[in-house]
């Protein structure tokens, strides 16, 4: 079937991406900043962009394109592959481990599958709303239900953070247990994924932020939601409940 090929495609696409990214860290390299100083890009960033590129232009030539490092190439199939080659660039380039290479496929419809490689302790996750997900081919148990007052929410605030931002953030800090701040977004995603967290939300979510780990929380049962409050877009994910809660406190109801 053409989704298993798309599955194990996607899991050597961020195995291979991951693992030339921690190679060329190993062997030193420079950062560049784009917006800010926080954030930044490497070599590696646009390498490990670059080899999932050529591989999707030679296996899926009718699939469109986007990655984060600028790649954004047309097709004809109606499905889009979304990359982020180093998601924690940030981390990536600091010497912290919580980073990852990662992809998504998606169609008209939404998300079809995720791919997530966390190269500095090899751990493999692949799956979807219709693909079990499975974390080093093992499968991953169902996201259990909690509510926000009884768990830890990961989540990042772009600064600057205008008084309405920061009142609305704050609301969902008022009610969580706890709270971290660890620089990826898509590897907080699995952290929801395996229970070790209960939910994530942050605002202006990219795609090749969002996605990969959209697919592989809705394929494990979590509630994935995009709402709008304080004049901009925030991505909530995880347990229902949690979810629910985050939702209803960053609109103030």
């Amino acid at each position: 079937m053409r989704g298993v090929d798309d599955a194990a495609l996607a899991a050597e696409l961020v195995r291979e991406a991951g693992t030339l990214a921690l190679q060329m860290l190993a062997d030193g390299l420079e950062t560049e900043h784009k917006t800010s100083v926080s954030d930044v890009v490497t070599a590696a960033d646009h390498a490990a962009e670059r080899l999932i590129v050529e591989r999707l232009r030679g296996e899926r030539p009718d699939d469109a394109i986007v990655g984060e490092e600028g790649t954004d190439r047309p097709g004809t199939s109606g499905r889009t592959w979304v990359v982020d080659p180093v998601d924690g660039t940030y981390n990536f380039s600091h010497g912290l481990g919580w980073w990852c290479s990662a992809v998504a496929l998606s169609d008209a419809d939404g998300v079809l599958l995720g791919a997530v490689h966390h190269p500095v302790e090899d751990l493999l996750y692949v799956g979807g709303p219709d693909l079990p997900p499975t974390l080093d081919g093992e499968p991953m148990a169902p996201i259990a239900d909690v509510a926000l007052s009884q768990t830890c929410a990961a989540t990042y605030l772009h600064p600057p953070i205008d008084d309405e931002r920061g009142a609305a953030f704050a609301r969902v800090v008022g009610g969580l247990a706890t709270l971290r701040m660890l620089g990826s977004g898509t590897l907080d995603a699995m952290a929801v994924a395996r229970g070790h967290l209960g939910v994530t939300f942050q605002h202006s979510v990219a795609d090749w932020d969002r996605l990969p780990g959209e697919a592989i929380i809705r394929g494990l049962g979590g509630e994935v939601r995009r709402t709008h409050a304080a004049g901009v877009e925030w991505y909530v994910a995880g347990a229902p409940t949690a979810v629910a809660e985050v939702g209803a406190r960053l609109r103030d109801r």
